[in-house]
């Protein structure tokens, strides 16, 4: 993951004393997960990496990369444990983006990842806000892989040469605006995160001056939010095990 191509996240990360975990082998392979299945094997494994950095004593803060955020409602509760804040890309980036928009579209890839993230969305509770998911038909670098690959159009951008990638983009976008309603744009997967500064100047050039958000820095900037005003999750949200008080009932 190229995070140099993503503006912000060095400037977070600058006064931060940070380690980085490369992430668990899950047993499915070691290319990006394409389903439900193989997401629910990174979750439990990523959760028990959550534990081990909570147990050093080392860290104030967690940040899950990766955009589907599989094990983060079971790493926020580990978190809680050891009053440790955890963050996650599709998160932060849809209550970012609440915040300074009406709406938000998430442009994402492929349709497997496309149902991912709409699940997301109503575990997030942002259906109402969310003005559609839309579909860039590009997929993962993967043995077999046919049609238009998302590392290739990456390192086209970096040369200067044309992009299918960020073409889509740029077109899916600005459908999501003048047909959607959508007031700011969420990029789902971490692979096309740098798509975000080539994606901000064409729109800009066009006319449309909004927001388009990565989720490292949305994650890292929140984790850090977070960690100064000292907040975490609620102890209701996920109460401990043997929690002073306790609810009788809890409504809808």
């Amino acid at each position: 993951m190229r995070c140099d191509l993503i503006p912000g996240v060095k400037e977070l990360l600058q006064d931060v004393d940070w380690d980085f975990h490369g992430g668990p082998h899950p047993p499915y392979c070691n290319l990006v997960p394409g389903n439900g299945e193989e997401l629910n094997y990174l979750g439990a494994l990523r959760t028990k990496i959550v534990r081990d950095a909570c147990e050093t004593g080392k860290y104030n803060g967690i940040v899950l990369l990766g955009g589907a955020e599989p094990g983060f409602a079971e790493s926020r509760e580990v978190g809680r444990e050891f009053n440790i804040p955890v963050t996650s890309c599709a998160h932060s980036q849809m209550h970012i983006a609440t915040m300074i928009g009406a709406k938000f579209t998430v442009i994402d890839f492929p349709e497997s990842s496309c149902r991912l993230y709409y699940e997301l969305v109503i575990l997030h509770r942002m259906t109402h806000r969310c003005a559609s998911i839309r579909n860039l038909d590009i997929h993962h670098a993967k043995p077999g892989q046919e049609g238009i690959i998302i590392n290739n159009e990456r390192d086209k951008a970096i040369r200067g040469e044309p992009s299918e990638a960020i073409e889509r983009a740029v077109r899916e976008s600005i459908g999501a605006i003048t047909e959607d309603g959508a007031e700011v744009i969420i990029l789902a997967c971490s692979d096309s995160y740098w798509i975000k500064p080539f994606l901000r100047k064409q729109l800009f050039e066009r006319g449309w001056d909004i927001p388009v958000l990565d989720g490292y820095t949305c994650a890292i900037g929140l984790c850090r939010f977070y960690i100064d005003m000292g907040l975490n999750a609620s102890n209701l949200m996920f109460p401990s095990k043997n929690p002073k008080a306790a609810r009788t009932k809890i409504v809808f």
